[in-house]
């Protein structure tokens, strides 16, 4: 015969064992978000040294922003970005994901005002011409994110244009030779690749001839997809910036992105690495990003951030 009592007895201290780890879970979880929101606003400045200018060329130094994901309030975020003019970089390179919000534009603008000062070139992310949307996060572990027929457009014309007025140059499928420091770069620019508008416009014209060794060939682009990296790299380029992963945004400490948002490997969701295609090398850096979704304001193990790149002359 059961004994009803015993029995009992077993099922309440099941059920306290369940409310005790569901419990501990909810407290965890909520440490978790608290430290996101605090890890946000904890920004760096990642330096890279990169040795691939022509013999006898001064260093240069390229600062490279990307996904600032802008949002009316942020003042923490405004700062940085404001304080970063007294880097003094010889170029401003901005790979897209700009915005957040629809009001979001006059604020950024104010923000970037004194790096505006400074030679720059960018190329949109899909999150400058559409704002987020609220989703579930683990929809990202099952691919990259897509864009819907109903996205709530963005300002974009107009944060180009207050970027054009500035002085900075619009690379979108298209080419352009900038003199800098008496050394002429070549930059091609795409659309953004994750909504699938890149259009290769190859290179400035005399980039292949007899003096070519003496220009620089940079490749600009948002998501760094792979069909996209091949393409620059066995086109030529001398080096590749890129945005969008966020660097993986919730990272797992001591092992990293668990996600990239786009095709290449999740260990290059950040940072400075080659990348070969048919026998060609090219150093691509990829931008872990400032900001992050309206909807998603944490980072975890992944401190949002700025790169100051600083090109040197070949040994």
């Amino acid at each position: 015969m059961i004994d009803t009592s015993q029995l009992a007895s077993r099922v309440r201290s099941i059920g306290r064992g369940f409310a005790v780890t569901a419990g501990a879970g909810a407290m965890a979880a909520l440490a978790a978000t608290g430290y996101g929101l605090w890890e946000k606003n904890q920004f760096v400045l990642r330096e890279e040294t990169l040795p691939i200018l022509p013999r006898g060329r001064d260093p240069f130094r390229i600062l490279h922003l990307s996904d600032i994901h802008f949002v009316p309030g942020q003042k923490a975020k405004a700062a940085w970005l404001y304080s970063l003019a007294g880097l003094k970089p010889d170029l401003v390179v901005n790979t897209g994901d700009n915005l957040s919000h629809p009001k979001a534009v006059d604020p950024l603008l104010r923000a970037l005002a004194p790096l505006l000062e400074f030679p720059g070139v960018f190329v949109p992310g899909s999150n400058d011409y559409y704002a987020p949307r609220l989703k579930n996060p683990a929809s990202y572990l099952l691919g990259p994110s897509k864009a819907k027929p109903d996205e709530e457009e963005l300002d974009w014309p107009r944060l180009r244009s207050g970027f054009g007025m500035g002085g900075w140059v619009d690379l979108t499928n298209r080419h352009q030779s900038i003199v800098l420091k008496g050394m002429r770069f070549d930059f091609s620019g795409v659309d953004d690749p994750h909504l699938k508008r890149e259009r290769y416009a190859g290179w400035p014209r005399g980039t292949r001839g007899q003096d070519a060794t003496e220009h620089l060939r940079v490749a600009v682009i948002h998501a760094p997809y792979q069909r996209v990296l091949d393409h620059f790299t066995e086109d030529g380029a001398d080096l590749l910036l890129a945005g969008h992963t966020h660097g993986g945004q919730l990272c797992i400490p001591g092992f990293g992105a668990i996600i990239a948002n786009c095709d290449i490997p999740t260990w290059r969701a950040k940072g400075l690495h080659d990348w070969q295609s048919n026998g060609h090398t090219t150093p691509v850096n990829v931008s872990g990003g400032i900001g992050t979704s309206r909807f998603a304001p944490i980072r975890i193990a992944c401190k949002p951030e700025a790169v100051l790149l600083t090109l040197t002359a070949r040994p």
